[in-house]
């Protein structure tokens, strides 16, 4: 699985706070085609464990992957402090890497051709209204089938009826 989407969440090695990143600025990648900066609170991990023991908030290339984080900041000494969704935290380690920045999607591929990506957002319904957020992914959809991505990105509409017609009730 590591070397199909290039990285993964690990069970007290990884942290899943709940913050606000702001992600300003993006690879040129067709990923990002027509991605402009955003920022939405979602439940992003961080600090994941990466395919060849990549840093994964910089492009790598190994004998046989090629990586780019895609969606990157920097979370902030509170957001490191805790507490995470679970287990609680804070975790020494991800304490220690203070003003680190952190990827939170990426993109891999393969010398033989096969693509993947990670992304770790995507816990809150209402994100999905939000236009570049919902473009990144699709953008990485179109590129992960390998197709062509637009210059302008994947371009979709929807409303707030829309996101919340099918929804279940919630107590």
């Amino acid at each position: 699985m590591k070397r199909w989407i290039g990285g993964h969440y690990e069970h007290m090695f990884s942290c899943n706070p709940i913050w606000e990143p702001k992600f300003t600025s993006f690879p040129t990648h067709p990923i990002t085609r027509g991605v402009e900066p955003f920022q939405v609170k979602d439940e992003w991990y961080f600090n994941m464990r990466f395919a060849d023991g990549l840093a994964g908030n910089v492009a790598a290339k190994t004998d046989d992957l090629a990586f780019v984080p895609i969606l990157v900041a920097a979370p902030s000494d509170a957001v490191r402090e805790g507490p995470y969704v679970y287990p609680r935290g804070p975790y020494p380690h991800i304490q220690a890497a203070k003003g680190k920045a952190e990827a939170m999607m990426w993109a891999v591929e393969r010398k033989a051709g096969g693509r993947g990506f990670g992304f770790t957002g995507g816990h809150f319904h209402d994100n999905w209204g939000n236009d570049q957020f919902r473009k990144t992914i699709l953008n990485a959809c179109v590129w992960l089938a390998g197709a062509e991505v637009p210059v302008s990105g994947i371009a979709s509409q929807v409303t707030k009826e829309e996101l919340d017609k099918n929804l279940d009730p919630k107590k």
